[in-house]
């Protein structure tokens, strides 16, 4: 198949499929006579499987070696595993930095509810004292 073909089918654009040829996520393909990419059948497989475990929440460095455990047998299904969990621990603690994040900026903009006298935006304020240093 052609770049363009397995672009397609795996709804991605050709850069992103030479991307992964550079990252070693997908087999550089061997070239027909007139110099094009001719990639195997497989290798849609392969960028739907990047993308799908992208989707989840893996790097690309994570997924490469994801794709090598795919390559193993049942034993490597235990460091899959290992991996997925570690990943979930990570959503967990960026989970909690957004939420973080999203109390400070709502605690933030209630203060534009209050009356002019009364409030003090914080940002601004930090702005115009930053221009006072000068």
């Amino acid at each position: 198949m052609r770049s363009s073909e397995v672009a397609a089918r795996a709804g991605v654009n050709v850069q992103t499929l030479r991307y992964y040829e550079r990252r070693g996520l997908l087999d550089e393909p061997p070239r027909s006579a007139a110099g094009y990419r001719a990639y195997p059948a497989d290798a849609v497989a392969v960028v739907r499987f990047v993308k799908r475990a992208q989707e989840h929440g893996f790097s690309l460095d994570e997924i490469e070696e994801l794709l090598h455990l795919a390559e193993g047998g049942p034993d490597d299904c235990q460091a899959a595993r290992e991996l997925a969990q570690a990943k979930v621990a990570q959503l967990a603690d960026r989970i909690a930095d957004l939420q973080r994040m999203q109390r400070s900026l709502t605690e933030l903009v209630s203060t534009c509810e209050l009356p002019r006298t009364d409030r003090s935006c914080p940002l601004i304020q930090t702005l115009h004292d930053r221009g006072d240093t000068r």
